[in-house]
């Protein structure tokens, strides 16, 4: 036995000075200290010696132990500083090279435009409202007086969600006008930015999400002349001074005059071109008086109270303000589109 413990003492001492890594200083140590290692081996054979040998192996095995685990403790210590030291020098910096310049990202152009707007009407006086994009068909439609058979209820317009048509993403920010009234009361003047969702085909200057802008005012005495003069005053500051617009006929079931407004397309100047379908002309919002069935349904005397709304699709503000020929480039994220901006 004196002989097999000095031959473990002698082996495993070389194993641990040639260990190289933590992981293969482990492994010595398991080999020769382990519950299964060569020397918990030895050490079970002792009850074989006789009464008088056993002291005598016993010290020598505790001293072949102890004299292991102090060379396992400081080449531990030699391979910890080496990894130490490996590291340090992988990981050198250089202080005197210069830093490498952070890029700093800025705000999408959609929403340059849309702060752009709500500081214009805040100069005005208008209040911002903001509201649910999950809608009730009452303040998307019925309250807006927009009959049952109009087109835009059709499931192939409209996003529902219930089967009974109650429920449904909202198809414009007007409803807020409806809220707001309701909450407020007036006289008010108010704009509502926010998405809203229609079953679009996506094409240069539509898209099935996009953002409006809806605004109203509702006070005593307010004419046609206040909605073009408004409307008038906030296109040419976004576009400037000789920003050629036009107002059409039309008509929206809440509002009674009603009509489009258009600006002279910004890609050609009025010339007809893809992004203007060759009219010359982008429509931008639509407009009008607020129809007298929509105060009556907010509680509002018409006979006492007039006013006017509008509604304008963000995006297309933003294409011609920063002259964007296709409204798809807008919601693709490309960095080396947007970094234009």
């Amino acid at each position: 036995m004196k002989a097999q413990l000095e031959s473990i003492r002698s082996a495993a001492l070389s194993a641990i000075a040639a260990a190289g890594t933590g992981t293969e200083l482990e492994a010595v140590r398991v080999q020769y200290l382990g519950k299964k290692g060569e020397l918990t081996a030895v050490l079970k054979q002792m009850g074989k010696l006789s009464p008088e040998e056993r002291p005598i192996m016993g010290q020598m095995a505790n001293e072949v132990r102890a004299a292991l685990e102090s060379a396992i403790e400081s080449q531990g210590a030699v391979l910890a500083e080496k990894a130490l030291a490996d590291k340090l020098a992988a990981e050198t910096l250089d202080v005197t090279i210069p830093g490498k310049q952070a890029e700093i990202g800025h705000k999408h152009p959609m929403y340059t435009a849309l702060d752009g707007f709500k500081e214009i009407f805040i100069n005005m006086g208008f209040e911002i409202i903001d509201g649910p994009e999950v809608e009730e068909s009452d303040y998307n439609f019925t309250k807006l007086n927009t009959p049952d058979d109009h087109p835009a209820r059709e499931w192939s317009d409209t996003f529902y969600l219930d089967e009974d048509s109650r429920i449904l993403l909202r198809t414009q920010t007007s409803p807020m006008q409806i809220r707001a009234i309701e909450e407020h009361g007036v006289p008010i003047r108010m704009i509502s930015p926010g998405r809203v969702y229609r079953k679009d085909e996506v094409d240069a200057t539509h898209s099935p999400m996009f953002h409006q802008i809806e605004g109203l005012v509702v006070d005593k005495g307010i004419t046609m002349a206040d909605l073009k003069g408004t409307l008038n005053a906030v296109i040419r500051e976004i576009y400037g001074a000789g920003t050629q617009t036009r107002f059409r006929p039309h008509h929206f079931p809440f509002t009674e005059p009603s009509c489009e407004v258009d600006i002279q397309c910004h890609k050609c100047g009025g010339k007809g071109c893809p992004t203007c379908k060759g009219e010359g002309w982008i429509e931008v919002l639509g407009a009008g008086m607020v129809h007298p069935k929509v105060l009556r349904n907010c509680g509002v005397d018409p006979d006492e109270y007039s006013g006017f709304a509008f509604g304008f699709g963000l995006e297309r503000m933003a294409m011609g303000q920063f002259k964007i020929s296709d409204l798809r480039l807008i919601f693709e994220n490309d960095i080396r589109f947007l970094e234009q901006f």
